[in-house]
């Protein structure tokens, strides 16, 4: 919500400020059509690389705390418009399954929104539960009522 690029932009810059969480290379931005709950306005996603020194429940709580910062509030609709809105992809090669955090993201093999900004960054990187690279599954995905344009050239 708001100025879509212009918070992703000053939360990304603000994470990268702090001491447990460095940036190391960006995707760049892209304009995506809404899943789930269409009747909204496009999205801007990206997908970061990062080095951090947390455990993935730690980094998943500073993560939060920067949407809560950024004026995203509990409750409204699953899907729905959000000012800010993290997820942890992957975490290095490991599986997570606890009732705060599913690593890899359980749903992410299913969105162009996910894959093509990680492609952006590493198209060879093979999901840990599906043993495939991100291409192929990109390639594999079908991209119907998935529309993710780019927004400008990659950032780094």
């Amino acid at each position: 919500m708001g100025d879509k690029l212009g918070n992703c932009r000053e939360a990304l810059a603000a994470l990268d400020r702090t001491d447990t969480v460095h940036i190391e290379s960006m995707s760049r931005f892209y304009l995506t059509e809404p899943m789930e709950y269409s009747d909204q306005p496009w999205f801007v996603n990206a997908a970061v690389k990062i080095i951090t020194s947390l455990n993935p429940d730690d980094l998943l709580a500073v993560l939060k705390s920067f949407e809560v910062e950024y004026g995203r509030a509990d409750g409204g609709v699953r899907f729905g418009p959000r000012p800010l809105d993290f997820d942890i992809i992957f975490y290095n090669d490991l599986i997570i399954e606890t009732p705060q955090l599913i690593v890899p993201h359980p749903r992410m093999h299913n969105r162009e929104f996910v894959l093509r900004p990680i492609s952006d960054l590493t198209s060879e990187l093979i999901h840990p539960v599906f043993n495939k690279s991100i291409r192929r599954l990109l390639d594999e995905l079908s991209t119907q009522n998935q529309q993710c344009l780019p927004m400008e050239e990659m950032v780094g």
